[in-house]
């Protein structure tokens, strides 16, 4: 009888561990259903020209999305992204390109710069109690205003060649430079989030930063950590567009927060906080970069892509809402 029990429960743990990998990587599921449609549709899609492109196309926004996941995991979200790429990007291409410092000492500015905005934006958030929605907004315009001072707006091309295996270059001429540092970096910070001291506590003050505080965390602090970690990731995606584009532009960065964002939400991350896998906003990023290219190789207008974009946005963090309040 011992035996039998025994049985039924592997059993049962076992489709009780499927059910939750299933609800989990749904949007694995879910990006392979969407290749098949494409493959059937367009003769160009599952080439290993266009698979490579659509690689490319995400790995700098998957290295942002890094950030974002750590954010919103601490019940938070940062607006200010994209535009934190943009200037970071432009600094490092000055730097370069027109006071001739060296290319390396450069791009760790790039970092450093992109750190710094991270830590005004934990400051504001954690320490003057401003929600992150407006003080990342806010800082998404000062972005964007400091950008266009330091550039009129114009593009800085044609960096040193020190720099271009980053975002150009082939290892074995097979894989992209880019995408093997976006994968380290996945790697890297899904160690970070489930098995170090740093992780737990942004997941426990995302699930309750009153449970967080009483239990001894120090919820300031981490939580202006995870918005350091974000400009991190910022700072490491700006040197990668950087390279693979050559130039710094003042579009450089477009729409990566909300990309970012449809992103970790699509992979399962909540925007309550407190729930999901940094890996999965990986999985919503390929989702969305799948989905946009095939969009074009079907000659879909770019402003319907807009709409429908939009459209994926609302409607994830809908679904995330709901899923909230039915576990609740």
């Amino acid at each position: 009888m011992a035996v039998l029990e025994g049985e039924h429960g592997g059993k049962g743990s076992f489709g009780a561990a499927i059910s939750r990998a299933s609800k989990e990587y749904m949007i694995l599921i879910a990006l392979f259903i969407l290749m098949a449609i494409f493959s059937v549709t367009s003769e160009y899609f599952l080439t290993a020209d266009n698979m490579i492109t659509i690689l490319l196309q995400s790995s700098t926004i998957a290295v942002v999305a890094i950030g974002q996941a750590f954010v919103c995991l601490g019940g938070n979200l940062d607006l200010s992204l994209g535009q934190s790429v943009c200037l970071s990007s432009y600094i490092a291409a000055i730097l370069m390109i027109k006071l001739e410092v060296n290319p390396w000492l450069a791009l760790a500015v790039c970092v450093c710069t992109a750190c710094i905005i991270g830590v005004i934006n934990g400051i504001l958030v954690a320490y003057l109690n401003i929600s992150s929605f407006i003080a990342t907004l806010g800082m998404m315009n000062v972005c964007t205003g400091c950008a266009k001072l330091l550039s009129n707006s114009a593009t800085i091309a044609n960096l040193p060649e020190q720099i271009a295996f980053l975002g150009r270059g082939y290892i074995a001429q097979i894989i992209p430079v880019s995408v093997a540092i976006m994968l380290a970096l996945y790697i890297i910070a899904s160690f970070v989030a489930k098995k170090t001291m740093l992780g737990r506590y942004i997941y426990a003050i995302g699930g309750s930063k009153e449970a967080a505080f009483y239990s001894g965390i120090k919820v300031k602090k981490y939580t202006l950590i995870s918005f350091v970690l974000a400009g991190l990731t910022v700072g490491l995606g700006s040197i990668v567009l950087l390279s693979r584009l050559d130039a710094a532009t003042i579009s450089s960065g477009k729409s990566y927060e909300f990309d970012a964002v449809i992103g970790c939400v699509l992979g399962g991350i909540s925007m309550a906080g407190g729930k999901g896998k940094v890996i999965q906003a990986l999985f919503g990023v390929l989702f969305l970069t799948v989905f946009l290219n095939g969009m074009t190789q079907l000659n879909v207008n770019p402003f319907i892509q807009d709409v429908i974009k939009g459209g994926v946005l609302i409607t994830a963090v809908a679904i995330d809402g709901v899923r909230n309040r039915v576990k609740n």
